[in-house]
């Protein structure tokens, strides 16, 4: 009875925030001449290898409706060879040891510009790295939605308006990216092919309400409403709320500073609000790129004897070369630190180190293919932690894996 409840709740809740936002932002804002719209998140991979907020807001100005698909296929060599096929403590790419299509997806998209000022995203996807976006209690607050198998195959389902107040305000509701991580959910425009456990564990989706103001050239800001940590759960039928301040320091560095609070407890008393931060520091020059992100979070639980507040942080650092013509070097080491097992649901530390090599050709028009190959180690220490090993899928310290993949994207404009 409960997920029903929670199910049906959910549309009232993005149609309130979403017009509350639009009313309150929109009266708030002076009204000016039209203006260009503020950068779009990520949704598509890109032509390009990784691209700043600045770039991709120039290149998306230029750009009506546009349609594609997008293929990721991979193969994981997991040297401990566990029985059970699973890359413990992964979100994305966690199947080992035989080929996996792990995402395909078709999008539409068409951008909200000064000329045409509405917009939508909608797009479909499968593949392994859908199947980590449903939860699974513990605890009890990951309890997915009646309906979650059939919501994680959306990969967009929006629509946004440009309000022409000021240098131009973007309203967007619905089922949107994440603005969480440096990374994205789709391989091929990331540095590395697997994801790291820094992104693997914030949200890769919301459902809610986004409004986006670039405060002058250099200085964009954006506000969430949004159901919570875990878009397929819904523990309670409160809000929660983000910000994201993204500033263009030089034409080579760009800082992102994204704040997310709110209840992920059945309690939702102040009390037992999740606080997290993640701040991103990028600098990118042809033919180099360097990024590095510090996550911190806490929070009080409230089904806990004595309600003990548990904390959790997480580092990375990328660094990647395009040494000529198609080919890319990245390296990424990272660690996450969760001592109390609030997100990865275990009492560990995880730490990981990444080597990339990148091969990018377009046989044809429209047509971007990246084969990769990429060597990673993880260990994982503390009284939870551990990767499956052999037959009986021990758990053991540490893992070597040697990933083969290659990423495909046709994109029409």
């Amino acid at each position: 009875m409960k997920r029903t409840r929670c199910t049906a709740t959910l549309p009232l809740f993005l149609v309130k925030t979403f017009i509350s936002f639009c009313f309150f932002l929109f009266m708030a804002s002076p009204i000016q001449a039209e203006e260009s719209p503020a950068p779009d998140e990520k949704f598509v991979v890109s032509d390009a290898e990784v691209i700043s907020g600045s770039e991709k807001a120039r290149e998306l100005r230029s750009r009506g409706w546009r349609f594609g698909t997008y293929l990721d296929l991979g193969y994981t060599i997991d040297f401990n060879d566990p029985e059970n096929g699973l890359w413990r403590s992964k979100g994305t790419t966690f199947r080992v040891d035989d080929p996996r299509v792990n995402m395909a997806m078709g999008y539409l998209q068409k951008d909200a510009k000064p000329e045409s000022r509405w917009g939508m995203e909608f797009g479909l996807q499968t593949g392994v790295d859908t199947d980590k976006l449903v939860p699974e209690p513990p605890p009890k607050a990951n309890e997915p939605i009646s309906n979650a198998d059939q919501i994680r195959h959306l990969a967009r389902a929006n629509v946004s308006y440009l309000f022409p107040a000021g240098n131009g305000l973007r309203m967007t509701g619905g089922l949107i990216n994440s603005f969480i991580a440096y990374e994205s959910y789709y391989a091929m425009a990331n540095s590395n092919y697997t994801r790291g456990y820094i992104t693997d564990n914030v949200p890769y989706f919301f459902f809610g309400a986004e409004a986006l103001y670039p405060l002058n050239d250099t200085l964009n800001l954006s506000l969430y409403a949004v159901n919570g940590w875990n878009y397929l759960a819904n523990p309670n039928d409160h809000p929660s709320f983000g910000l994201q301040m993204l500033w263009e320091a030089t034409p080579q560095t760009t800082f992102t500073q994204n704040l997310y609070y709110g209840p992920d407890q059945e309690n939702t008393d102040l009390d037992f609000w999740r606080f997290f931060s993640d701040s991103i520091l990028e600098w990118k020059r042809d033919p180099f790129l360097l990024a590095v992100s510090f996550d911190v979070g806490t929070e009080k639980q409230a089904e806990q004897f004595g309600n003990p507040r548990g904390y959790w942080m997480a580092g990375a650092l990328w660094a990647a070369w395009q040494m000529g013509g198609p080919w890319t070097l990245a390296i990424r080491p990272e660690f996450f630190y969760d001592p109390d097992g609030i997100i990865t649901g275990a009492v560990q530390t995880l730490q990981a180190y990444t080597a990339t090599l990148k091969y990018k050709f377009s046989p044809i028009a429209s047509n971007t293919l990246v084969a990769n190959i990429e060597y990673r180690y993880d260990r994982s220490t503390g009284s939870g932690g551990g990767f499956f090993k052999g037959s009986d899928n021990t758990l053991v310290p540490d893992q070597h894996l040697l990933i083969f993949a290659l990423t495909w994207h046709l994109g029409m404009k």
